[in-house]
């Protein structure tokens, strides 16, 4: 075999994904798990590339290295044009049901996931992902005590003791929550942490700290305009859930009633879907002496993790969430394949009939999930032609 340029190629001309067969073939990429191996083979030719399209092997990387990607139902990469923007379902039957516009899918997921993957893999050191609040499910003194004063570690400010208050409570089961935008529409969570407040300035400075904290991450229903966060004129409003499709769901933590920054570490990283964290309290421990109610009081929130480029954004739509991707215009290589029939556009088929039958490193759920309705919009288009091709393999 030759290398680098010709590595596809043997001394008598055969391209070797030619000789080796699609079913083969197939097999052999799905052992491929770095994504530069991947851009590699797609790289190498024709026949290479349009393997690594029709088997969807950058959707089944994305979701190895982030399961939270099933989340979305449809990609819409868009441009500077609006006329130009492109949707692709994922977990729905392609438009029109044509192969050429399945085709034209494959393309478009294998930018977009390309991307995505690259952006999961190459992940930077953990930072506070909060860029904004959204609001408190109450305040007992706005705007002294409202939620932004979390995003500040000193407890003291100006000689001014610095926190968020719920308002008091006979019941000390009712739950309270605080609700933060992050810098970006999709960011990986690794840890919240959360630090009760010490109120010094009251006899025995008693910790107002909850019994445990749990955590969700989502996505806000209409886009949250500037006016809808917490200033010091608006106390934000935005806190009940149908507000908001929530994709991610933590176990309770139980929280010490001390006050340090508490860590919540997450089992795994976490892809916050929406770029909205809810942050909910469950069980008052401390009553206020001055008024016998119940309170929880919080001096600090940290959201740690990794934003990912702003070339990616999350939108609701009638049946879950939209993936979308907006990339520089520069970044866009458009590369024709030919619309010719050949073996190689019924990789997919074969690839399916591999993976159902021999259960190859993804269960039945899965291959569904990742290749069964645009497999089925193209097999069904044209049995016959289906056939034919086949029986030449």
């Amino acid at each position: 075999m030759a290398v680098v340029g010709k590595a596809t190629v043997d001394a008598t001309g055969v391209d070797f994904l030619e000789w080796l067969g699609p079913d083969t073939s197939a097999v052999v990429f799905a052992l491929l798990r770095d994504p530069a191996d991947i851009a590699r083979a797609s790289a190498v030719s024709r026949s290479w590339r349009t393997i690594v399209l029709a088997t969807h092997f950058r959707k089944i990387q994305c979701l190895r290295a982030c399961a939270d990607v099933t989340n979305f139902v449809r990609i819409e990469q868009v441009s500077a044009s609006p006329s130009s923007s492109t949707n692709s379902d994922i977990n729905e039957e392609v438009a029109g049901s044509s192969a050429a516009a399945a085709w034209g899918n494959h393309e478009r997921e294998q930018r977009v996931f390309t991307h995505l993957a690259y952006a999961f893999l190459s992940r930077n050191i953990s930072t506070c992902c909060i860029a904004g609040c959204v609001g408190a499910s109450s305040t007992d003194n706005f705007p002294d005590e409202s939620i932004e004063n979390t995003l500040e570690p000193r407890d003291v400010v100006d000689l001014m003791p610095w926190y968020w208050s719920s308002g008091g409570q006979w019941d000390p089961s009712i739950p309270e929550c605080l609700i933060y935008k992050l810098s970006s529409d999709l960011c990986l969570i690794d840890e919240i942490r959360i630090k009760p407040f010490r109120a010094f300035f009251q006899d025995g400075m008693p910790i107002y700290s909850s019994q445990s904290v749990c955590f969700r991450f989502g996505c806000p229903k209409s886009p949250l305009r500037p006016e809808d966060l917490v200033s010091d004129e608006n106390e934000g409003k935005l806190t009940a859930d149908n507000n908001y499709i929530w994709t991610y769901t933590s176990r309770e933590f139980p929280m010490l009633q001390r006050n340090r920054l508490q860590s919540f570490k997450l089992p795994r990283s976490v892809l916050c879907i929406g770029g909205v964290v809810k942050v909910e309290f469950h069980g008052r421990i401390q009553k206020q002496a001055a008024d016998d109610l119940y309170y929880i009081c919080v001096s600090n929130v940290q959201i740690l993790g990794t934003p990912l480029s702003s070339e990616f954004g999350a939108a609701p739509c009638e049946n879950g969430l939209v993936l979308k991707y907006c990339p520089d215009p520069d970044q866009i290589r458009c590369s024709e394949l030919s619309g010719s029939l050949s073996k190689w556009r019924y990789i997919e088929a074969r690839f399916w009939q591999q993976v159902t039958g021999h259960g190859i490193q993804l269960n039945q759920e899965l291959a569904n999930r990742l290749l069964g309705p645009a497999l089925q919009s193209v097999v069904e288009e044209d049995d016959d032609e289906m056939e034919d091709a086949c029986s030449v393999l």
